[in-house]
């Protein structure tokens, strides 16, 4: 999502969610390595308190192939997490436009059947992001 028009206009949009919810955040973070051994960037690491999360932003305006990026991601945030130390203490994947095809399945925890992730990561559309995030209760 790095350096794409979609992206940034998705940043922009959670951003001011996480002003609201009383967080502080910086964008494209290196929080160590991918399974791979390849470096990682999260998007955005946001904190409220000594509680910081890890954000990856998606966005699907057209079918395509970010929806079949999103198990790898949920590998190595759930990886991100389990390996700080309690240095980050949950990820989010959000999933934003209209271009999904899996939206629904990814968000009702369809993956849980073949990799348990819950404990580190939630996938969440765009919308029920900014709403937890302007409540706070990331």
């Amino acid at each position: 999502m790095r350096g794409t028009t979609t992206g940034r206009m998705l940043e922009a949009m959670i951003l001011p969610s996480l002003d609201l919810g009383g967080y502080s955040y910086a964008k494209q973070v290196s929080i160590g390595e991918r399974p791979n051994g390849s470096r990682h960037i999260v998007d955005v690491v946001a904190k409220k308190g000594q509680r910081a999360v890890l954000l990856s932003l998606k966005w699907q305006q057209v079918s395509g192939t970010a929806e079949q990026k999103v198990p790898y991601e949920v590998i190595c945030l759930m990886k991100a997490v389990a390996e700080s130390y309690g240095k980050y203490a949950r990820a989010y994947i959000v999933l934003g436009g209209s271009g999904w095809t899996l939206r629904d399945w990814y968000v009702g925890g369809g993956m849980k059947k073949y990799l348990a992730y819950e404990y580190y990561v939630s996938i969440l559309t765009l919308e029920d992001f900014i709403a937890q995030a302007n409540r706070g209760e990331l």
